[in-house]
């Protein structure tokens, strides 16, 4: 019986222990312990960090010393195993667990913190003594006095090393920041507030003298709060761009393949299913991560929309109707509420723009800075980078350029930027309305009421216009609103024959195989004062290129027995001057 894909779990033993899949990132620990002792690790939401902490933990915690054997002898370290396996007491927080409500947060984070620290020295007591409560108070309700109590009486009975994990370090300061502002959220992380309380206690116990926190491994989202609650925490060292740990988690493309080879050998997969073409099927959706510029060769896939993908996939034979999990939009659902700074169309929200219309953006990623400079524009790009919201694609001329990974997170884009055109009240559009034209543009070939649409649409939401001035915002707006209906998987700047269309509307057939219709679409732009001869160019220029795009071989095999359209969509400003269609097959 093939393993048990153990989507949604994060707790290592019992993934060894119930015999389910297990990618090995055990070959890491020896890349770990060869760096400085106090690390930091930025990964987007949902990318595997969680059981790469339970691991670390069951590898380091003496109380797994005698399940060694069981749990690691099959995996490359069990087989390598390094002096300090098992060597530690391993005291681990989950800041996740913590209440996001702001009226609670300090009361949740002691009384949380403070929980772990009691259950940390009653499950270790045999190595402390019973003694150990005479120094450490029970009761104690701040952790930075605890956490002190705990170093200062390891240290005086000798013998006793401390390994410190904190998963999801700024998952309620993130919170805090997107609901409240950044005033209430400098009240916890500056000064004498109580985040920054914590930490500064931390830091404390690594430079004490004989001290007994070793090691430390802290894993989250996002530079701002590392940047603000352990500034002057000069002992850390951050490994997220570190090329070295690119893929330390997250799948590979060879992990991937190697665990749909397995499934294949074991039966469970469809006899018609092979690894290349769910590799095909997967790729555009849930790959194209890189987090470090020397890795451009090796990207990543994000594991959970993988497990999502495999475990649908496994139990019915075919692909989820649904390619992005709920629980992932859930999450960039919080994290659209970190980026939406203010409620006006503000220059970010222009990036954004800007974003979607080109695919990608060219920026230097900031390593830290503080939630004040949330706002400045290159904060905000690498903001979208730590995210996962956008990924390094290429290095030119010294600058990187980071680009969207892939349609799951693209049509993340398109909601944030719908989003800021409603709250910033310049554009409101009936989705719904829209989305039973662009059905009948799918079987029907009706595809001139939508471009009509948003031409009126346009001419009566005068609040718009000028932020849809030029070619590569009137494409960003299209996209938009064109992405977020349903039948096309929509491909901007799609690379064909040498060169790039506008868009592909690439027929959505797994979901709906009857669709009759396809489109290639390429947009021209004319200033206001451009002369007429310029509308005959662009005319001239647009026919030229969709004619080389529908050539594509790639086209031709995705487009399925549809009717593939060439579109041209010529505007003037803000004005869809006109729409003319092309034979593909001239």
């Amino acid at each position: 019986m093939a393993k048990i894909l153990p989507y949604g779990l994060t707790d290592f033993p019992r993934i060894i222990r119930e015999n389910y899949y297990y990618v090995d990132k055990t070959r890491y620990i020896e890349l770990i312990e060869r760096m400085p002792s106090f690390l930091f690790l930025l990964r987007p939401r949902r990318f595997g960090k969680s059981l790469f902490l339970t691991m670390l933990e069951t590898y380091y915690d003496v109380r797994y010393a005698d399940r060694f054997e069981e749990l690691f002898g099959h995996l490359y370290i069990g087989q390598h195993p390094t002096p300090l396996h098992n060597r530690y007491l391993v005291l681990r927080f989950n800041f996740s667990a913590i209440s996001n409500r702001l009226e609670d947060l300090e009361a949740s984070f002691n009384q949380y913190c403070c929980m772990v620290m009691r259950t940390f020295v009653w499950a270790n007591e045999k190595f402390f003594g019973t003694e150990v409560w005479d120094t450490v108070n029970r009761d104690e309700t701040q952790p930075g006095l605890m956490l002190s109590a705990i170093e200062r009486y390891a240290a005086i009975k000798g013998g006793i090393r401390i390994y410190l994990i904190i998963d999801e370090y700024d998952n309620f300061t993130n919170t805090i920041l997107s609901a409240y502002g950044t005033e209430r959220y400098r009240l916890v992380t500056h000064g004498d507030g109580f985040i920054r309380s914590f930490f500064n206690a931390i830091k404390a116990a690594t430079t004490a003298p004989d001290a007994v926190l070793e090691r430390l491994f802290i894993t989250g989202v996002s530079p701002v709060t590392m940047d603000d609650v352990t500034s002057g925490f000069n002992i850390g060292t951050n490994i997220s761009t570190n090329p070295l740990f690119n893929q330390v988690v997250g799948f590979s493309e060879t992990e991937l393949r190697e665990m749909l080879a397995y499934y294949k050998k074991a039966r469970a997969l469809p006899e018609h299913a092979t690894v290349d073409g769910l590799i095909a099927t997967m790729k555009p959706w849930y790959d194209n991560y890189c987090f470090a510029k020397e890795c451009l060769d090796d990207p990543m896939y994000n594991s959970d929309m993988v497990l999502y993908f495999l475990n649908h996939y496994l139990m019915l034979g075919m692909p989820p109707e649904n390619r992005i999990d709920n629980n992932i939009r859930t999450d960039y659902n919080k994290l659209r509420h970190v980026i939406e700074i203010d409620q006006t169309f503000g220059e970010n929200a222009s990036v954004v723009q800007e974003i979607i219309a080109r695919g990608s953006i060219t920026t230097d990623v900031a390593t830290a800075f503080p939630a004040e400079r949330i706002a400045d524009t290159s904060n905000f790009k690498s903001l979208l980078f730590y995210f996962g919201l956008l990924s390094i694609r290429a290095v030119e001329r010294g600058k990187t350029i980071l680009a969207i990974p892939n349609l799951t997170v693209r049509e993340q884009m398109y909601t944030y930027l719908t989003e800021a055109y409603r709250k910033a009240n310049l554009f409101t559009i009936n989705m719904g309305h829209l989305s039973r034209l662009v059905e009948k543009m799918a079987y029907q070939g009706a595809w001139q009421p939508v471009f009509h649409f948003f031409a009126e649409e346009l001419k009566r939401q005068s609040a718009i216009r000028e932020f849809i001035e030029g070619e590569a915002h009137i494409k960003g707006f299209l996209l938009a609103y064109l992405g977020l209906t349903c039948g096309y998987i929509i491909f901007p700047e799609y690379e064909a024959s040498k060169g790039y269309a506008d868009f592909y509307m690439m027929p959505d057939l797994q979901n709906q195989p009857d669709i009759a219709y396809s489109y290639i679409i390429e947009v021209k732009y004319l200033h206001r004062d451009a002369p007429a001869a310029a509308l005959a160019t662009a005319k001239r220029e647009a026919s030229g290129q969709l004619l080389r795009y529908a050539n594509d071989s790639h086209v031709q095999q995705t487009k399925g027995k549809t009717r593939l359209c060439l579109l041209t969509l010529i505007f003037r400003g803000w004005e869809l001057l006109e729409m003319e269609e092309e034979e593909a097959n001239r």
